[in-house]
């Protein structure tokens, strides 16, 4: 037992001391191990430090001499800017210094052109003190001839002077008004030869109807029998139609003829085409009447518009308001002296864009302002006021173009022009309606004008006889020549046109022509 007890102590001993024994080698072992991988490590970081010393080096290297280069080439661009502008410098004192040079040499010339003006000036006050002297002197001279005159002529000063005056007046107002009808007459003559070159032009250029469209007041009926059934009975049919188109049918003795009268264009041509049609149709009672004016009003609505359209479209005048076409289409049935307006407006917007075109105007505003200067008179029997009023207040209402509103206002001198286009509206606007066969007039009217050209031209003193021929375009004034000079009858031709523009309306232009016959009487004894 105690023998056991021995052997398992021992037993446990030498585990104790072969675990004490392992211990210590191993942990000899794990240092030797570990110390080889430190040194291992140490040798391999430090060939990498070695690695990356050699390696910063080479790139230190490389910077360093990329630095060299950069600043190598910056300073040679350094040197060449600085070169530059030495250079710049360099001829901007040269420019500096040929100034100073310029004006140094301009000084010197001022100080001798001074000095010269100084010596000038003393000379000329000498000169002025002799002159101030002399004409002392003069004026002595002077009013001791005066005082010898007076006393031969038995005449004082201001009487000599007021005959001289009077005699040099009468002089200078002949040489003036001579100088004046020269003047006149040369620039009357070049200014003939270009209006009338331009004019020419122009009118070669606008080929026009030359017979006008006049409106039709009368219808033709197939028979009498025809004329009762429109009178109807107890006159109702002849009522209604007049009630239904606002016309006066004119019904007499005349055969197969019914007179259609009414101061509105549009509403008789509506009874012309609603007769018209009542007679073709037969059908002729107050019911049938009053369809046919209500279809007959419409399809004219229809062509007043296509009227105005198709004259826009002719003259190449677009961008109107279409209530402005409408209304210039109602100017197919309005005449003027017997004269169509909408075929008068469209000639005058050829001849105003004619002539723009020659005298370098604006041939759009030209144009546009001719086609439009009339149309008041579309609505003139309608609205109150002048056509010319009522042309402006329609242009202002559709916003047109206020160089063509001024066109409109400015075509019979209602207001002063303002722009060339507005007077070339108005010559166009002349030469429209003064040519041959484009208007007529009645012969009152007519018999008045001629009266009244000659009343004007009798109511001024020195006046013998007038006489107004080539149809009241011309006014030939006889005077009285012991009461009449040659100039005073150029200064009243002048007064006569100017009156009869002040007073007369005339188409186109009416030549003043103021003639003083001289004669002279001798007897051979």
């Amino acid at each position: 037992m105690r023998i056991m007890n021995l052997s398992a102590g021992a037993t446990i001993g030498f585990s104790i001391g072969a675990l004490i024994v392992g211990v210590i080698v191993g942990y000899i072992i794990f240092n030797i191990i570990t110390s080889k991988k430190v040194n291992k490590s140490r040798s391999q970081a430090t060939k990498i430090i070695e690695d990356a010393y050699a390696e910063a080096k080479i790139i230190k290297k490389e910077a360093t001499l990329e630095a060299k280069e950069d600043t190598s080439k910056l300073r040679a661009d350094l040197d060449k800017e600085i070169r530059e502008r030495r250079e710049e410098l360099k001829k901007a004192e040269d420019r500096i210094s040929q100034k100073e040079d310029f004006i140094d040499k301009k000084d010197l010339y001022l100080d001798k052109k001074q000095q010269e003006l100084d010596e000038q000036k003393k000379k000329l006050d000498d000169k002025n003190q002799e002159l101030a002297l002399e004409m002392e002197k003069q004026a002595q001279i002077k009013v001791d001839m005066l005082a010898k005159l007076e006393k031969v002529s038995l005449m004082t000063k201001d009487e000599a002077k007021q005959i001289l005056i009077n005699s040099m007046t009468e002089d200078a107002r002949k040489d003036a008004a001579k100088l004046v009808k020269q003047i006149e007459d040369d620039a009357k003559e070049n200014a003939r030869k270009e209006a009338q070159n331009i004019v020419s032009l122009a009118i070669q250029k606008c080929a026009t109807d030359m017979v006008a469209e006049a409106t039709i007041s009368s219808i033709s009926i197939p028979n009498e029998e025809m004329k009762g059934r429109i009178i109807g009975r107890e006159g109702r049919n002849i009522r209604a139609i007049e009630s239904a188109t606002g016309v006066d049918l004119i019904v007499d003795d005349t055969p197969e003829t019914i007179t259609i009268s009414c101061f509105d264009p549009i509403r008789r041509e509506v009874a012309r085409l609603s007769l018209e049609k009542l007679i073709l149709d037969g059908r002729i009672h107050p019911t049938r009447i009053e369809e046919i004016v209500e279809k007959v009003k419409k399809d004219l609505d229809i062509q007043i518009k296509e009227a105005g359209e198709q004259a826009v479209n002719e003259v190449e005048v677009y961008g109107l308001h279409p209530e402005l076409v409408k209304v210039l289409g109602r100017l197919k049935y309005r005449t003027s002296y017997g004269q169509n307006v909408l075929k008068h407006s469209i000639e005058t917007c050829y001849i105003a864009g004619l002539l723009a075109a020659e005298v370098g105007a604006d041939i759009k505003i030209a144009k546009r302002g001719g086609l439009l200067h009339d149309i008041g008179k579309a609505l003139d029997q309608e609205v109150e006021g002048t056509h010319v009023t009522i042309g402006v207040d329609l242009a202002k209402k559709y916003h047109e173009n206020p160089a063509v509103i001024h066109c409109i206002e400015a075509h019979h001198f209602g207001v002063e022009f303002h722009s060339i286009e507005a007077i070339l509206v108005q010559v166009a606007d002349a030469i429209s309606s003064a040519r041959p066969g484009a208007r007529r007039e009645t012969l009152e009217t007519y018999v008045k004008r001629l009266e009244q050209l000659e009343t004007i031209a009798n109511s001024f003193k020195g006046v013998d006889k007038s006489y107004a021929v080539q149809a009241g375009r011309e006014v030939r004034i006889i005077v009285k020549p012991e009461q009449i000079s040659d100039e005073n009858a150029m200064f009243m031709a002048k007064d006569i046109a100017k009156k009869i523009e002040d007073e007369m309306q005339y188409p186109g232009q009416i030549k003043v022509n103021v003639i003083r016959e001289s004669r002279f009487v001798e007897t051979a004894k």
